[in-house]
């Protein structure tokens, strides 16, 4: 879906479609970081963790990588392994930026402090989270309805660090409270090196349209890079966003687990933009699709690098993304049904390989662990 700044009605489909691309930005210098290309994987809970921001690294194609939101009190108690495990990260990884919660200044600010100490290349406040566990202690979107607030907690990390200091929000509360512009000029104001929207309010949640008018009134508000957000799915959307939006940056999140080649993707789409000059958007250059044998190393590589990696909640992780990196398979019902049934991380690369290795060869699909043939449709 291609979007318009129109959101009440607007063009139709067949406008949208006719409507200029424009390249996502070869780079952007936040703070003095140089971020190249100008993609970013969003920080999500549960999801980017190091190994599958190696992961997505390693794929090629994305300039920045972003930790799970981490509670800014966790960093602070020592004893808080889960806060130690979201900020855990490797050499390779750089340029990375490490995204904190809160809502006490003092706290933000020590552990904007630690996390620079760290290594980090860049410090970000989530003000965007919707989830009510974190909303009812002012943490994510929760501060949207406190702007002093937020104000005290710019100019506390800002005076504590000397990395880039960035912060991710959204819209606003509510159709009814939308604070982004003035949100994003007082990020300016208090010196912080780069705003990045989720073009959502808090109320949505993650439904409906990202609303990526929003994103262009706060690139025409201030002069700091604009990165959007929402509802990125293919190449395409990422240059109608730019050519929208004008922004100087993309950031896609819940595509990424589902399509791990989707940084590569616009790479390669924007490379091909000058080739398709005066051609209408749908004369596309056509970008790598992945094959079922991409999409088999793809999975293993994952799931190998969970098993490495010695991660407590790996058997898990491994079945929540089972879903993701399957869809599209075909028998990939089956596939998902074997790996829920393991009972071990080894258990269900034994399944993935098996399952693969047969369809590859041009075999039926193999029994599973109970007995059961996999099915041929997903």
């Amino acid at each position: 879906m291609r979007k318009s700044w129109d959101i009440s009605g607007g063009p139709d489909a067949a406008a949208r479609r006719a409507s200029p691309l424009k390249a996502v930005p070869a780079s952007v210098s936040i703070g003095g970081i140089e971020i190249a290309p100008a993609t970013v994987l969003a920080p999500m809970a549960g999801v980017t963790d190091t190994v599958f921001r190696r992961f997505i690294r390693n794929l090629g194609g994305c300039g920045l990588i972003m930790t799970e939101f981490t509670s800014a009190d966790g960093v602070l108690r020592k004893k808080d392994e889960k806060a130690k495990r979201y900020l855990h990260f490797y050499e390779d990884e750089h340029p990375i930026s490490a995204q904190l919660f809160g809502s006490d200044p003092r706290v933000m600010a020590e552990a904007a402090r630690m996390v620079e100490g760290l290594g980090f290349d860049l410090v970000d406040l989530n003000l965007g989270c919707p989830a009510k566990k974190v909303v009812k202690c002012n943490g994510g979107s929760g501060l949207l309805r406190d702007l002093p607030a937020i104000g005290r907690i710019f100019e506390a990390v800002r005076a504590a660090v000397t990395v880039p200091f960035t912060v991710k929000f959204r819209a606003g509360w509510s159709d009814d409270e939308i604070v982004c512009v003035e949100l994003a000029r007082m990020a300016e104001s208090c010196g912080l090196a780069a705003v990045a929207l989720h073009a959502r309010t808090r109320e949505q949640g993650y439904s409906g349209n990202a609303r990526w008018e929003w994103i262009a009134a706060i690139k025409d508000a201030v002069k700091i890079p604009v990165i959007g957000n929402g509802d990125i799915r293919t190449p395409e959307d990422a240059c109608a966003m730019v050519a929208q939006t004008g922004c100087d940056a993309v950031m896609i999140g819940r595509t990424a687990p589902s399509n791990p080649w989707i940084f590569r993707q616009i790479q390669q789409y924007c490379a091909g933009m000058e080739d398709r000059a005066g051609e209408s958007p749908d004369s596309t250059r056509d970008y790598d699709q992945p094959s079922e044998a991409d999409r088999y190393q793809m999975i293993r590589t994952y799931f190998r690098m969970l098993i490495e990696e010695e991660l407590p909640d790996a058997v898990g992780k491994m079945k929540q993304f089972a879903s993701w990196f399957t869809h599209g398979v075909p028998g990939g019902a089956g596939l998902r049904k074997a790996i829920y049934e393991s009972k071990s991380a080894v258990e269900i690369l034994e399944r993935v390989e098996e399952f693969f290795e047969a369809r590859l060869c041009g075999a039926v699909a193999p029994s599973t662990s109970s007995g059961q043939v996999l099915a041929r449709e997903g």
